[in-house]
């Protein structure tokens, strides 16, 4: 069913970004930079490490050039981050940024909440910061939000998504982000926009990004996979949220889907048991227990202890086979 194994996937982490902002503490510089470097030896193939939003609209992410300018660059790791507009590029080129992450949305009800613009008015925008990146050789990458719903308008249709993204390929993006933003896709129709997509375009280096707000966030990376997406946004722990969807959930969590891949073949290329460590210092920073799964239960094949007398149970499970008698077995 799923097939191309052989192909590598390639994992971008979000945690620093668009976790870390929908967090109610601030987390201190150093140990922003301590959790990058940490990451950056775990095999990812792009983190998005801040925004370079006005400090007031995200204040947890005020110090975007602090982090930016003290991590450590490991070879081959893309070090992205969310650039609003011209003068958040311009501050984006003096951090050396590795690429610029663009955003709007395919819904325009949310894009006015989001970005107190119109959608025409954000493509405007966008064509002005992906020049100022075109000038100064830095790859654009747009994330389109609300592709598989939004939660004010219901569905998006696949024609406008189709339209959308071609507007941003106009642009000079050599990358287009599919963002399940609030928790809305579901299989068939993620394979469906994903496949019309990479027919349609090519050309594009496209990355699925899915929440996990009702449960399946790890089903609709499948239904992107099998779709022929190669390259998946995650959050670490599965912290965030968006702040117009009431109970929506973070991204899927980083190490869920890596282990889910890894038991099925894929080379991800990524450290899970780092993951799984990193996840607990994620914990320990934000002050509070994270919704993923695997880094609290562990590999599937984690082996733990058997319980308090287990011996003396063996002995006279052995004993009564040994004396051909039986013992009843409780309902």
């Amino acid at each position: 069913m799923f097939e191309g194994k052989a192909a590598p996937i390639r994992i971008n982490e979000v945690a620093t970004r668009d976790g870390l902002q929908n967090e109610a503490v601030f987390v201190e510089t150093d140990d922003k930079v301590a959790l990058v470097d940490r990451l950056s030896g775990l095999g990812y193939a792009k983190i998005e490490v801040t925004s370079f939003t006005s400090p007031a609209a995200i204040p947890a992410l005020r110090d975007a050039e602090a982090v930016m300018h003290r991590i450590r660059r490991e070879p081959g790791v893309v070090y992205t981050a969310l650039v609003p507009n011209v003068r958040g590029g311009e501050r984006a080129l003096e951090c050396r940024i590795d690429e610029f992450n663009l955003v709007m949305s395919a819904s325009e009800t949310h894009n006015l909440a989001n970005l107190r613009m119109t959608r025409p008015q954000s493509l405007r925008q966008l064509g002005e910061v992906a020049a100022l990146a075109r000038s100064a050789k830095v790859p654009v990458n747009i994330s389109l939000s609300c592709v598989f719903g939004c939660p004010m308008e219901g569905e998006v249709p696949a024609a406008a998504v189709l339209e959308w993204v071609g507007r941003l390929a106009d642009l000079g993006a050599t990358g287009v982000t599919l963002c399940d933003t609030t928790g809305m896709a579901y299989p068939p129709q993620v394979h469906g926009v994903c496949a019309a997509i990479a027919r349609a375009y090519p050309g594009l280096h496209l990355t699925g990004h899915f929440h996990n707000t009702r449960g399946m966030g790890l089903v609709n990376t499948l239904a992107a996979l099998q779709a022929g997406i190669r390259q998946f946004d995650m959050s670490l722990g599965g912290i965030g949220g968006c702040p117009y969807a009431p109970g929506a959930s973070g991204n899927v969590a980083t190490e869920d889907v890596v282990h889910m891949l890894q038991c099925m073949g894929y080379d991800t290329g990524v450290d899970l048991a780092g993951l799984i460590t990193a996840a607990h210092v994620l914990e320990e920073l934000v002050g509070h227990a994270l919704p993923a799964q695997v880094s609290q239960a562990g590999h599937r094949l984690k082996r733990h202890d058997p319980p308090p007398g287990f011996d003396a149970i063996r002995a006279r499970a052995h004993a009564r086979t040994s004396d051909n008698t039986t013992q009843p077995v409780a309902p």
